[in-house]
């Protein structure tokens, strides 16, 4: 399988969907991270834009590589925070590692989300996944 759904609504935009189980997927998600950003009244900060894109690239990424493979990821516009959530079906939750400087191993983007969100959470879905969500403050 190799598919990416992508849903943005017409209307002043408050939710965002993306599936996806590839890399095609990761870059659809970043994409449609950058149109809801460019869509939001008032407009973020051109750095918050950036940030946004960069916990959706961080989380996608790891739901397929550590994950199960798929994602699904919504963003929720709030007042004071734009909300990033992906769902995988593992139910093994992140965890922070020791960087590989060498570059070989990743380790990097865990500690990164944590530093650039307000706040990250971990949810146990009953079908045994999980959503990593992350408010990112407006």
């Amino acid at each position: 399988m190799n598919s990416t759904t992508i849903s943005i609504p017409s209307t002043p935009p408050v939710v965002a969907v993306v599936r996806g189980d590839s890399a095609a997927g990761a870059s659809q998600a970043r994409r449609a991270a950058r149109a809801f950003t460019d869509r939001l009244t008032p407009a973020p900060r051109p750095d918050m834009a950036d940030t946004l894109v960069l916990v959706v690239s961080e989380l996608v990424t790891n739901a397929l590589r550590h994950g199960g493979g798929a994602f699904s990821l919504r963003l929720t516009a709030h007042p004071d925070a734009i909300e990033v959530a992906v769902d995988d079906p593992s139910p093994r939750v992140p965890h922070l590692r020791t960087p590989d400087l060498t570059g070989a191993d990743g380790g990097f983007g865990w500690h990164m989300v944590n530093h650039l969100a307000r706040t990250t959470a971990i949810t146990h879905q009953p079908s045994g996944g999980k959503t990593v969500s992350a408010f990112i403050p407006r």
